[in-house]
């Protein structure tokens, strides 16, 4: 017979409470993608080639930077998120579970680095 109260027979265990804030992050980059998305796609089929310089001279507009670059950084947040999940749910072993976290939220912020300096080498080129 233990001694313990209910509540602190149970103090440790059960929901940490940040699952919500990791699950209305996906929500929002997943709906943020959905209009992002179409955008893209029908920019692209709008061009008149799909040669390198019509989709340079198409980045270098302000306006579809600035949006490929807020689609580039809704793409790799959503998929951070995740990622994430699967590991947590899929790796038991804690030491292993904690390296795979950091090399996946490094390689996500190293795609979104290369992502955005890519949009802006583009954007800021001079035409040929």
């Amino acid at each position: 017979m233990s001694l313990k109260s209910p509540l602190g027979r149970v103090l440790g265990l059960g929901s940490a409470g940040t699952g919500t804030e990791h699950w209305i992050g996906q929500r929002i980059s997943a709906v943020a993608m959905v209009p992002l998305t179409l955008w893209f796609a029908v920019s692209l089929v709008t061009l008149p080639a799909l040669d390198f310089y019509s989709v340079t001279a198409w980045v270098s507009a302000p306006l579809h930077a600035v949006l490929l670059i807020l689609l580039v950084v809704a793409l790799v947040y959503h998929s951070s998120l995740g990622t994430q999940v699967v590991a947590e749910d899929y790796l038991h072993a804690h030491g292993l579970r904690v390296v795979v976290l950091t090399v996946l939220r490094l390689l996500h912020v190293g795609l979104a680095v290369a992502g955005i300096f890519a949009v802006f080498l583009i954007a800021t080129r001079a035409p040929l």
